[in-house]
């Protein structure tokens, strides 16, 4: 995500009442400490965490972040504690490993208030030495302590125990909140993240939709709606409130996440899924009819569904364009809005109505488009069963104009080989999904691309882009700019990847 992308999620976040935005990692790019530092300065009532290493440059730059959130700002910083990551990663012994912990604790506590530090990989660490780490950070400063599952080893029987000991093992472990934070790669992210609420955890890491590396992390909807509707299964008395979250926010937000980081979410995810409530078999739809609670144990309607409006047209004006845009979670500058509502008349001019899932896609490009170094002007084409596919394509640089075309194996093909000639930075298509964002012939495509830039066998990696328009050939140059733009951006800033 680009750093609008990144503050429409915080924003939407701050809506949903999670207690904590882990924003970045300042030091790893300008990039991420720019996102840190300006979701500090916007939200203003979750806690700002920035992600450090026990470095020392990591975690000045971490609190130099966070420092507009004020007492809102958070450290987290991090260091494997587990034998095979001393042995293997570190290279150090359980001595060093101790006096790293604390002494980068000491330092972020004198930076700021609120100070987390996670033990990585702490389900395969020994938990005499675990708890003795956590004895020393706590007596350093640290107010928060993160237990991970970082590699998705744990079960939720394991898990549980791990917690109950360090509770127990622990003497000053009251002066800190423990924290849990879960892979999924063998799909217990969540069960472990509950079986650790039971045990006494009282803070829960996870991202929205279950999104993260490898298999992702804990689910944070399905956390929140499993305290919410069963709080006794946990510990907790029944219906206990257990948590602060506005629930109805939970598919407006998984939408935002999905949209902005062009991650789909699966048909049958829990919750936030198409199909999440969806009842096929007769015997269920005589029971939801009869009594919704025979098949439904959540309301649709607590999570936000069910909240359909009519669809808005060309007729529509910028006043309802807005209102429409907040309603569904985006937060836009007057530039922005201006610019999404010249692509939303464009757009109503070829097709009737334009849904809600029809401008999402439509803030979604204009957020890529915002940053990018060349912008698209026009794109024609000529394709057919008996004719050379030929595109020309004009795009914007510095405020001129530049127009070159290309033939191709298809429509496709000759706009992205008319945009390489124009950038000059040509790369290999290697993954290409085009999807519809809304019901009828008329809705808008949504196009994602994976563009190889460079020499894959080296360090270069795939660079994503995403265009949407109601012509799915536009959409694809316009996927395919946003990936140029993208590889230029992260070339400039001599990111590793994906320049070699």
């Amino acid at each position: 995500m680009n750093l609008r992308q990144k503050l429409e999620v915080a924003r939407q976040l701050e809506k949903l009442g999670v207690d904590i935005i882990e924003a970045g990692f300042p030091c790893i790019s300008d990039g991420d400490f720019e996102a840190v530092h300006t979701i500090a300065s916007t939200v203003k009532t979750c806690r700002i965490a920035g992600l450090a290493r026990c470095v020392e440059n990591d975690i000045r730059k971490a609190a130099e972040a966070v420092a507009p959130a004020g007492e809102r700002g958070r450290i987290h910083t991090f260091l494997a504690t587990s034998p095979l990551h001393r042995e293997f990663k570190l290279k150090k012994t359980k001595e060093e490993v101790l006096e790293l912990a604390v002494r980068h604790v000491k330092l972020a506590r004198s930076l700021v208030s609120d100070v987390e530090f996670s033990a990585e990989d702490a389900s395969r660490t020994e938990l005499d030495f675990l708890a003795q780490v956590v004895e020393a950070v706590i007596d350093a400063g640290a107010t928060t302590i993160n237990l991970p599952d970082t590699v998705g080893f744990t079960t939720p029987v394991e898990y549980s125990r791990m917690i109950t000991y360090i509770r127990e093992h622990v003497s000053n472990i009251d002066r800190a909140i423990l924290s849990v934070h879960c892979h999924n790669d063998i799909g217990l992210a969540v069960a472990n993240s509950l079986a650790a609420v039971t045990a006494g955890a009282r803070q829960v890491e996870g991202a929205i939709n279950g999104i993260g590396e490898r298999a992702g992390n804990a689910a944070l909807e399905e956390v929140i709606m499993a305290l919410t509707i069963r709080p006794e299964a946990f510990g907790f008395e029944a219906g206990a409130e257990v948590l602060n979250v506005n629930t109805k926010e939970i598919v407006k937000t998984s939408r935002v996440v999905s949209r902005m980081s062009g991650l789909a979410v699966q048909r049958s995810k829990a919750i936030v899924g198409e199909n999440a409530f969806a009842h096929s078999s007769g015997i269920h739809q005589h029971g939801i009819l009869a009594k919704r609670e025979t098949y439904e144990i959540i309301n649709p309607e607590d999570v936000g569904w069910g909240e359909t409006e009519l669809p808005l047209t060309k007729h529509s004006g910028r006043a309802a364009v807005k209102a429409r845009l907040e309603r569904l979670g985006h937060t836009l500058s007057d530039e922005e809005l201006t610019q999404v509502f010249e692509r939303f008349k464009k757009v109503g001019d070829s097709k009737k109505f334009v849904y809600d899932d029809d401008l999402s896609a439509l803030v979604n490009d204009s957020l890529n488009t915002s940053e990018g170094k060349w912008k698209m002007v026009q794109i024609q084409f000529l394709a057919g069963s008996s004719t050379t596919p030929t595109a020309t394509v004009t795009l914007e640089k510095d405020g001129e104009l530049h127009t070159d075309s290309a033939i191709g194996n298809g429509p496709v093909n000759a706009c992205f080989k008319a945009i390489d000639r124009l950038t000059g930075a040509a790369g290999e298509l290697v993954g290409y999904v085009v999807r519809s964002t809304s019901t009828g012939q008329d809705a808008l495509g949504e196009v994602s691309v994976k563009v190889q830039f460079g020499d894959a066998s080296c360090c270069c990696k795939p660079v994503s882009g995403k265009g949407a328009a109601s012509d799915v050939v536009e959409a694809s140059a316009r996927a395919y700019l946003n990936a140029v733009n993208r590889h230029i951006v992260l070339e400039e800033l001599h990111a590793p990847t994906p320049s070699c």
